[in-house]
């Protein structure tokens, strides 16, 4: 158990936003390190500002105050103060160093923030999180991220319980001790915040490779993990190759230490941490093979990879400097990362998955009590702001300014960027200064995005003039009122735009005040600055449909009548990879509404004869015809509705597919699934990925309409199959249509993988999406299992995550038990994991929206969650969101 943090914690504002008094230029800190006790000693160089008259004051939680000393001088305890967890002492001045002695007790950390043990007493090894503020409980510290110091770390252990010994910065010496114990120190010369810490010691295994950077210097990669997992770390390797040599071809930055190392744990809050030097990553992101990861997670190991180290960067290198500006690393990065899987994977494909996870998480969030701003004016628990808003919308931001600037321009921009603020805490003003300045722009309107909530509704409406051979298109937009903003304001929403006749093929565009001499493009790129505004294309020889937003060029949602066959026709022959796919989503949410409002079948028609015949066409990429044969997700079409019952819009979707599955025809779905399977491999190249996932999607079509004929397929897929991708695939079809099958498929796998945790992740997530009301039961007998566990996250979100979160149609049961178990739930989580308790609870979004005997049943449970005592800072903040938004 851990000491509660006060629910009603005060608000912290960015207006309030002051530099802060004191500073540190250097660290000295030593760790006698122990599972159950381990003492800390601190010495801090201190600055302070001559402008301040402040006390010292410094952050500390949980920690056990063992000795104190100002100038080598013990203080007495007059002198010092320690309440509110804050340390406040007296007589400190410029240039003092304070040294002090502290215990903490990792085994008892539970909350898995500061310095803690993974795994059991036996055999794990205690590691460090310290983003976002952590650090406070390892020692006394200003911990703030403007608070940038130079750090020397000295580890002393036992060495038979604790033989690797790793912190952040350059290995300074090792040795021997007293008592079969030894030593290790590191030295990081990079000024960094307190954030960045990290420590690792216990019993591990390593796999290692020299990389020469461009300029010559060799750098060692080393990566470690428990020794039955470090046979699993050789892609993870690789991806850490080809993303230090692609930030160096990209952007011209190399890495700055003489090691890199990268740990992998079980127990971890997040995704990875990208520490100076010493990169700590949740296994899920970082161990991978064949037999138990799918294709869609080596891929997510390739990108985490990238985004960690591109932190070097853009985070650690320019950090941000109050979390305020969080978006400024997390949206930069996850924006460098994404131009990375892209270069490294398919364009048109990476740009899906983007967009698709941005309406299925982000979207909605926009849209319910949790909205905020990117950058938010005010928050109480700063956890609870790690969120789609700053990560994924925040890369958007990045993008739409990337393309407004063009590649060599936006080059130029991070270029000067970089160079003026390296070893600084800056702030997104400095970032878009940088960039505008380098480019001669003023991009000011663009902070706009930053500060204002919500998704806009940009709408489009042409008006073709024959005669005059002139298209006029006009765009308005339209934010609706979030919390603490009822006003909006217009936003700069860049839009691509192409336009095509009506046989497919794309017209040159010219508008209206281009110069006589200017050349025609087939694309263009116009910016909505305003509440309306019209642009003129002339020269327009026939009524055109125009494809817009193209690669999604500004996170809005698009309101534009086409009619099914314009959407159809942009289905069949747009060339921009995404908006091919955008037109289908568009057609198959119209089939929905066919099929939910019963006045009509033309898009319903009009969808399933486009699919069918891109079934058929030889040429389209595999991957990219699973992703337009899958329409938009349950989540998403139930934003197309007011009064939203789950269970209905789950039983639609199936019938739409029915719906396409019929028209393709069950001997033509055969076929292909016969000519995909013959090619079953476990390879990695882009071929063999995309067969595999058209062939899952194949497989699910042929269960809509011949359940029985698609088990007996999915049964032997399950038994043949060379790789996790296709196993899992075919687990999932047998446990979701409630295959006599099922059972002895699920035993298999849980003998096969009982000692891999993060395949028995995946043995209880799939469980979890059986549809309907059984599913309840389901998870209430998981939660008995023997291998559940409240105090591993993974294994938390693995089944309440992927139950609340991927199961609408089961978790929103019209008697309301679904909310009252995860409601109990999280009253157990909050007391172990407050952090992952309050991200959980963020599966109550959007509530408001339920048809009304599913309104009171959630609004019954998130006020009984509310009326708890004791709830944490993190966990109280969102029910409080819940209940008033």
């Amino acid at each position: 158990m851990i000491q509660r943090n006060d629910t009603s914690s005060p608000l912290i504002r960015l207006s309030d936003y002051r530099a802060p008094a004191w500073r540190v230029a250097k660290v000295e800190l030593t760790f006698d390190l122990g599972i159950d006790s381990t003492e800390v000693t601190s010495r801090l160089h201190l600055q302070r500002d001559p402008t301040q008259q402040a006390a010292l004051r410094l952050d500390g939680e949980e920690l056990e105050l063992l000795s104190i000393a100002l100038d080598d001088q013990a203080l007495p305890e007059s002198a010092w103060r320690y309440a509110d967890h804050v340390l406040e002492v007296d007589g400190a001045r410029d240039g003092s160093v304070l040294e002090t002695r502290v215990r903490v007790k990792p085994a008892a950390n539970t909350a898995l923030e500061g310095l803690y043990l993974s795994g059991s007493r036996e055999a794990g090894f205690l590691l460090t999180q310290c983003e976002a503020e952590g650090f406070r409980h390892i020692t006394f510290f200003p911990d703030r991220p403007d608070v940038l110091a130079s750090y020397t770390v000295t580890l002393r252990a036992d060495r038979e319980r604790f033989p690797v010994l790793l912190a952040g910065g350059n290995p300074d010496g090792s040795g021997e001790l007293d008592g079969g114990r030894h030593w290790a120190r590191f030295v990081d010369p990079h000024p960094k915040p307190s954030y960045l810490f990290a420590l690792v010691a216990g019993r591990l295994q390593k796999i290692e490779r020299d990389y020469v950077t461009g300029s010559g210097r060799k750098v060692r990669l080393v990566i470690w993990a428990e020794p039955d997992a470090i046979g699993q770390c050789g892609y993870a390797m690789d991806a850490l190759e080809r993303s230090m040599s692609w930030d160096e071809e990209t952007y011209g930055r190399e890495y700055d230490l003489d090691v890199f190392h990268v740990v992998a744990t079980h127990d971890f809050n997040m995704g990875a941490m990208e520490n100076k030097g010493l990169n700590i990553f949740n296994a899920k992101y970082l161990l991978a093979d064949p037999d138990s990861s799918t294709d869609d997670e080596y891929r997510a190991v390739e990108a985490v990879v990238a985004h960690e180290y591109f932190h070097n960067w853009s985070g650690n290198r320019v950090t941000c400097r109050d979390w305020f500006q969080l978006s400024l690393k997390e949206g930069l990065t996850v924006f460098r990362e994404q131009q990375f899987s892209a270069d490294m994977n398919s364009a048109p494909l990476k740009r899906i998955e983007d967009v698709a996870l941005l309406r299925r998480a982000q979207f909605p969030e926009d849209a319910g009590p949790l909205a905020h701003p990117v950058r938010p004016a005010q928050y109480s628990e700063i956890n609870n702001f790690y969120t789609a808003t700053v990560y994924e919308k925040g890369s958007e931001l990045v993008r739409m300014v990337a393309g407004r600037l063009g590649r060599e321009g936006f080059r130029r921009g991070m270029d000067l960027y970089f160079s003026r603020n390296d070893g600084r805490a800056a702030t997104l003003e400095d970032f878009l200064g940088a960039l505008g300045e380098a480019n001669g722009i003023d991009l000011t309107p663009y902070l706009a995005w930053y500060s204002q909530a919500g998704t806009p509704r940009l709408s489009a409406r042409g008006r073709y003039d024959a005669a005059q051979h002139i298209y006029t298109l006009t765009l308005s937009q339209h934010t609706a009122p979030t919390s603490n903003q009822p006003t909006k304001r217009a936003l700069p929403i860049p839009v691509k735009l192409a336009l095509f006749d009506r046989n497919g093929r794309m017209l040159p565009l010219r508008m209206a005040n281009d110069p006589a001499d200017a050349a025609s493009a087939n694309e263009r790129v116009v910016v909505l600055d305003q509440a309306e505004q019209s642009f003129v294309f002339e020269r327009v020889t026939d009524a055109p449909v125009p494809s817009l937003l193209r690669g999604f060029s500004a996170p809005v949602i698009l309101e534009c009548d086409y009619s099914p066959d314009e959407l159809a026709l942009l289905l069949r022959h747009d060339v921009d990879g995404f908006n091919r796919w955008e037109a289908g989503q568009q057609l198959a949410a119209r089939a929905f509404d066919n099929l939910r409002d019963g006045d009509t079948t033309e898009a319903l028609d009009a969808c399933a004869q486009a699919l069918a015949a891109l079934f058929n066409d030889t040429i389209i990429d595999d991957a990219l015809l699973a992703d337009l044969l899958t329409p938009p997700g349950e989540i998403e079409l139930a934003e197309r509705g007011r009064s939203v019952d789950p269970s209905h819009v789950h039983a639609l979707r199936v019938k739409l597919q029915e719906h396409l599955a019929l028209r393709i025809g069950r001997e033509v779905l055969q076929r292909r699934y016969d000519a995909l399977a013959a090619h079953t491999n476990m390879e990695l190249d882009a071929a063999s990925q995309a067969r595999r996932r058209l062939k899952r999607r194949v497989l699910d079509l042929i269960a809509t309409i011949d359940p029985w004929g698609a088990h007996t397929l999915a049964t032997l897929q399950y038994d043949n199959a060379p790789s996790m991708t296709d196993r899992l695939a075919a687990l999932s079809v047998l446990v979701r249509g409630n295959a006599p099958q099922a059972h002895a498929a699920l035993l298999h796998f849980r003998e096969r993988y009982a000692d891999n945790p993060l395949a028995m992740d995946k043995w209880f997530s799939v469980q979890t999406l059986l549809p309907g009301d059984v599913v309840l039961e389901r998870v209430q007998s998981l939660l008995q299992d023997g291998a559940f566990t409240l105090k591993n996250p993974n294994r938390v979100n693995a089944l309440f995550g992927t139950w609340a979160r991927g199961n609408p149609d089961g978790f929103h049961r019209a008697d309301g038990s679904g909310y009252r178990l995860l409601g109990h739930c999280l009253q157990q989580l909050d007391a172990i994991n407050p952090q992952v308790a309050a991200r959980l609870a963020t599966a109550f979004n959007g509530w408001q929206r339920l048809e009304p005997i599913r309104h009171a049943a959630a609004r019954a449970a998130i006020d009984a969650l509310a009326g708890q005592p004791n709830l944490s800072r993190n966990l109280g903040e969102i029910v409080r969101s819940m209940q008033h938004g």
